[in-house]
């Protein structure tokens, strides 16, 4: 569901009732709990079509195959640094810039994530040196997503590649980091790009974290 959601009180409330509905229905041990449960669904998914473009129908799938108990999604990103440049994505679905990353698949290493986002979405070969930050990505920069979600950044060496869009992917540039193009903001914003900097300023700098 690749849409943006506004920030409102309504998205929330819609995100609480959506983790006790995935939770219950994680626990439930009888028909009439899951199908209480998955009712609460329900009226998230007719939250969101009142609020937004979605139709509940597509909504409502998109929440039921993510079962299980709910925890927080986990977004890498992986800032690769090129005489004082950054590597950074053009998004397709927003025409905006981002550094290279995504959703963390289950059973993935989070430095492999960074390695593998890199490469498909930009072309370019790195490794992963260090930690920069962990963020609450839902309280910093652009929409909230339905969903919760923590960011990694990861500092990485550039190794080898070549610059090569992908199916996500408009364009492939380095930038200097004074002097960036509108950033999508729900994967790269301004703070993250200030912790970068801090980092790069000082090599024993502490991981940052929320």
């Amino acid at each position: 569901m690749e849409k943006n959601l506004e920030t409102f009180k309504w998205l929330e409330i819609a995100r609480e009732i959506q983790q006790l509905s995935q939770t219950g229905l994680a626990f439930a041990t009888n028909e009439y709990e899951k199908k209480r449960y998955t009712r609460l669904t329900e009226i998230v998914s007719e939250i969101i079509e009142n609020q937004t473009q979605l139709e509940k129908e597509s909504v409502h799938k998109y929440l039921m195959n993510h079962p299980g108990y709910a925890t927080p999604k986990i977004d890498v990103r992986a800032a690769v640094i090129k005489d004082n440049q950054i590597l950074l994505v053009q998004e397709s679905t927003d025409k905006c810039w981002a550094m290279p990353g995504g959703w963390a698949d289950v059973g993935d290493i989070p430095s492999q994530v960074a390695i593998r986002e890199t490469k498909e979405e930009s072309g370019f070969d790195v490794i992963p040196k260090k930690v920069i930050g962990v963020f609450d990505a839902n309280r910093l920069g652009g929409h909230l997503e339905l969903f919760h979600a923590f960011k990694i950044i990861f500092l990485c060496d550039l190794i080898g590649g070549k610059p090569q869009t992908s199916d996500e992917t408009l364009d492939v540039k380095f930038f200097h980091l004074e002097n960036l193009p509108p950033l999508s903001l729900n994967r790269t914003n301004e703070k993250h790009i200030e912790e970068i900097k801090l980092h790069l300023l000082d090599k024993n700098r502490p991981t940052y974290f929320d």
